[in-house]
């Protein structure tokens, strides 16, 4: 496995697995890895011959008071579990590289971006769209996964990818849980031992809500369990995010943002 951190050179590599008619998955992250990424390689490996995995914390989806300086890093643990995970390349672009001197392009993103996350992080989506459009813009792959745990990041970034004709297919991948059922998530990391035995809480109060349990009282409930706020706790269409319109026929989705200490989870659920 290679590692990669120019356009450049990325593009050499890609350029020799194309020439064989090879076929490409991109799996993008910010780092700190684990079994969730992990079951994102899995899935590539499953449906293309090459895996690029693109590790970059990008600074324009975190708004200055949020946690960007202290996000979790460790390529060369990265490095590793990527190795043994199979996947054939790694890139890893610096700041300098994804946004030289002079940047001034950034996507816009409506719609699917604008409720939920949108509205307590305004500026996010916009920082996500715009670095997954390079992202997929350097690899050209056939196919980029990403985890249902962001499920709406997953909506705005399929929402993009068809509203400007991008030649990539968007594959969802099944959030990857503890065995308490806490979704796995390198926010984790920050939870103290006393917040991780409260953290399950959370899919248990949605699953139950999925099933017919008031938000509001879904959300007492967790303040009553040890949960210092409720961002949101909201039933919304699954594919356009809209408030949710039982008997439909349309798909639903319970998501959900809460913080315990000073850890801001979020999870969501099928209904």
């Amino acid at each position: 496995m290679k590692v990669v951190r120019t356009i450049t050179d990325l593009r050499a590599e890609i350029a020799r697995w194309r020439s064989a008619g090879e076929t490409v998955a991109l799996v993008p992250t910010m780092g700190a890895l684990h079994a969730g990424h992990i079951a994102l390689v899995a899935a590539g490996l499953a449906i293309a011959d090459r895996v690029v995995v693109s590790i970059f914390v990008n600074p324009t989806q975190f708004a200055p008071h949020e946690d960007l300086a202290r996000y979790p890093r460790d390529e060369a643990g990265d490095v590793s579990k990527l190795a043994g995970a199979g996947a054939h390349l790694v890139w890893a672009p610096s700041v300098a590289d994804m946004y030289p001197e002079g940047f001034a392009t950034q996507i816009v993103a409506g719609g699917a971006a604008l409720p939920l996350e949108g509205a307590f992080r305004p500026h996010h989506f916009g920082g996500v769209a715009t670095v997954v459009c390079k992202l997929v813009s350097a690899v050209t792959p056939n196919v980029a996964l990403f985890g249902e745990k962001d499920f709406q990041q997953l909506a705005v970034i399929r929402q993009m990818v068809r509203d400007l004709a991008l030649p990539v297919t968007i594959q969802g991948v099944p959030t990857v849980r503890e065995e308490d059922g806490l979704a796995l998530s390198s926010r984790n990391a920050y939870l103290s031992d006393d917040e991780r035995y409260i953290a399950p809480m959370l899919y248990k109060v949605i699953s139950e809500v999925a099933r017919g349990r008031d938000p509001q009282d879904a959300g007492n409930a967790l303040l009553a369990a040890g949960f210092s706020k409720i961002d949101y706790i909201e039933v919304r269409d699954a594919e356009t995010l809209a408030p949710f319109a039982p008997g439909s026929g349309r798909p639903g989705r319970v998501l959900a943002a809460v913080w315990l200490g000073k850890t801001r989870l979020i999870d969501n659920v099928a209904i």
